[in-house]
């Protein structure tokens, strides 16, 4: 086969482990015409980004239980979202961000970021980060799967986090209390909690059909927030009492098409 780029190589290197389940060093430094050393490099970024797995001499496609299923496609009012908390990220930002489809749908607009250093407690965000060409150094908190959030949780996860400082944290929330903050069905928040914690500032990503929704579970509480991103269907009421917190509102605009019916 002819030495392709870098991407190209690794997207293809995927679809070999997902073909065979398993393939060796030596198999692909014949099949991409390269060295062991970049091959070994290659798999353990796509280790890295929840692609495959690897084993020794080689690797192994992800278990069936590892395996995330088709994403569903992104509504207008979530990439309107995505792209206002993305332009809050300059180049050579360290930033984390938390799993969910609203983080998600930002991870394409980064593409022109130069310098990121980005850490995630998400397969499917590793996984999209890996695809981009200016390739951010990806870090993961590793910690116990959680398959009701899709993410890894737990004290290993903690410590990791506790271990960097960062910028930023992307983060989103199934409700907001407008009293309390940020709330959530998970009653896994301990994560969320240190994310919080290590991070200058805390940009929380919503639709604003979720705010003013009570649940349970408080997540974040105002203090701990400093930008709130959501979509100009935000009521006045709700805006005023988002900002007498002293939280930095963004509401970004979307299309007025059947979606925001």
């Amino acid at each position: 086969m002819t030495k392709r780029n870098t991407q190209q190589r690794r997207h293809a290197i995927v679809a070999l482990v997902q073909e065979r389940g398993e393939i060796s060093v030596d198999e692909l430094t014949q099949c991409f015409s390269t060295s062991e050393v970049t091959i070994r490099k290659d798999l353990a970024l796509l280790e890295t980004g929840g692609l495959l797995l690897r084993r020794y001499g080689g690797a192994v496609s992800l278990p069936a239980e590892m395996v995330g299923i088709e994403p569903l496609k992104v509504s207008p009012r979530k990439l309107a979202i995505a792209s206002a908390a993305a332009e809050c990220i300059r180049d050579h930002n360290r930033i984390i961000i938390d799993s969910g489809t609203t983080t998600s749908a930002m991870i394409p607009l980064l593409g022109n970021k130069r310098g990121l250093v980005v850490m995630t407690n998400s397969l499917n965000v590793a996984g999209a980060l890996c695809e981009l060409e200016n390739e951010p150094t990806l870090l993961m908190t590793g910690g116990t799967w959680d398959p009701h959030s899709e993410s890894f949780q737990g004290q290993v996860a903690e410590q990791v986090l506790r271990s960097y400082d960062f910028d930023q944290l992307f983060i989103g929330a199934d409700g907001i209390d407008l009293e309390r903050g940020t709330t959530t069905f998970n009653e896994l928040v301990g994560l969320s909690q240190v994310m919080a914690e290590v991070a200058r500032e805390v940009v929380v990503m919503v639709e604003s059909d979720k705010i003013g929704r009570r649940i349970p579970n408080l997540e974040l509480p105002w203090a701990r927030i400093r930008t709130l991103v959501t979509d100009d269907a935000l009521s006045p009421a709700a805006r005023d009492m988002i900002q007498a917190k002293g939280v930095t509102l963004i509401c970004a605009p979307w299309p007025a098409d059947s979606s925001r019916r």
